[in-house]
């Protein structure tokens, strides 16, 4: 039987991961999925618990496991510990042993959510984008780095490093990802002023032709920052490097209204998926029963999708999201200031996801 292991970490990562257990339990009961669920401690609660935060036994459960839902890492607690030992090195850590390469981002806008942006409706009206980010490589793991003492001065550096092969295993999953969406891919970069960058766009260029249904564009990072708010209905499939696909996900994020809304998972190729909200571990609702759950669903839903090969179980997620939302259900994210809009918490609108999906 397919198990997953669930990695509830720090701040509202716990309550969210709940709130997508109890859907996909929901899953096993209206599909007949098989599935089995395993817990693990990861990030700040794996510190607290065995002095790191991710240990061994943890991983080794994880590569045993068909995917993993992880809920969020980090909080202010652990910011005075060295950088090598805090939360987040376990999430880094997990995804580089676990070869997880390719992070999916996918920003829509929910019809009943097109007013929560803070761009105008007909901006946002309609946006349905996928960020592919290369994830395991980049200036987040080059050597050299570090901190040193040259001159007498404090001098900092960190390398940006990418090969051919790294390059051409994302471009394929971004070509791949196109070719069953609206067949456009645009390849995101710095080739005006980074060596590296230029080699992406060579890369990119010759995997391309094996994908001649996908017409491809090339836009420079700075660029593409400002097109996102302008015109984000005219993108469909992005790729990028670890660093600016870090940024523009969290941008495109911010367009379709909240970042509580935003789904992630991060693919490799040996065959285990980890997914997980992209809003962070938000401490300071931490415990209130104020977190939006909606992110760490629609994770579960691509959870389904891609790990667990169950279609149709993961479109019926996301049609109940939308149906949530079109009966006006919102929580604290999603109600403007002075909006006197009822707030579901966290539980009650894991609840009614789960309602909807079973009375369909």
């Amino acid at each position: 039987m397919p198990r997953v292991l669930l990695l509830p970490g720090d701040g509202v990562g716990p309550e969210v991961t709940d709130a997508a257990r109890g859907v996909l339990e929901a899953v096993v009961r209206r599909f007949g999925v098989d599935l089995d669920f395993d817990e693990g401690l990861i990030g700040g609660a794996s510190i607290d618990a065995c002095g790191s935060p991710l240990a061994d036994d943890v991983l080794e459960r994880a590569r045993a496991c068909r995917a993993v839902l992880l809920g969020a890492v980090g909080g202010p607690r652990w910011d005075p510990l060295p950088v090598d030992a805090r939360p987040e090195k376990g999430l880094l850590r997990i995804r580089k042993e676990l070869g997880l390469f390719a992070n999916l981002r996918p920003a829509r806008v929910f019809p009943a959510l097109v007013g929560a942006s803070t761009l105008r409706p007909e901006v946002v009206e309609g946006i349905d984008l996928l960020v592919v980010r290369e994830l395991t490589g980049g200036i987040y793991f080059g050597e050299p780095r570090g901190i040193a003492l040259v001159d007498g001065r404090r001098e900092a550096r960190n390398t940006m490093v990418y090969d051919e092969v790294e390059i051409a295993r994302i471009a394929r999953v971004a070509f791949e990802a196109a070719g069953r969406r609206r067949r456009e891919l645009c390849h995101v970069h710095k080739a005006n002023v980074l060596e590296v960058s230029q080699l992406w766009v060579m890369v990119v260029e010759e995997v391309a032709k094996d994908y001649p249904e996908v017409r491809l564009s090339h836009q420079l990072v700075d660029s593409m920052a400002m097109l996102l708010l302008r015109s984000p209905r005219d993108y469909d499939v992005i790729v990028t490097a670890n660093l600016f696909g870090d940024i523009l996900s969290d941008e495109a994020a911010m367009i379709t209204g909240s970042l509580g809304m935003l789904p992630s998972a991060s693919l490799g190729e040996g065959g285990i998926g980890l997914y997980e909200p992209v809003h962070g571990s938000a401490p300071d609702i931490a415990g209130r029963d104020a977190a939006n759950p909606l992110a760490a669903i629609l994770s579960a839903a691509m959870l389904l999708e891609h790990s667990l090969d169950a279609p149709e179980a993961a479109r019926a997620v996301r049609e109940a999201v939308a149906g949530v939302l079109s009966d006006g259900h919102r929580t604290a994210d999603l109600v403007p200031a002075g909006d006197a809009t009822p707030i579901s918490g966290c539980r009650a609108m894991g609840d009614h996801v789960v309602a909807k999906l079973e009375a369909a």
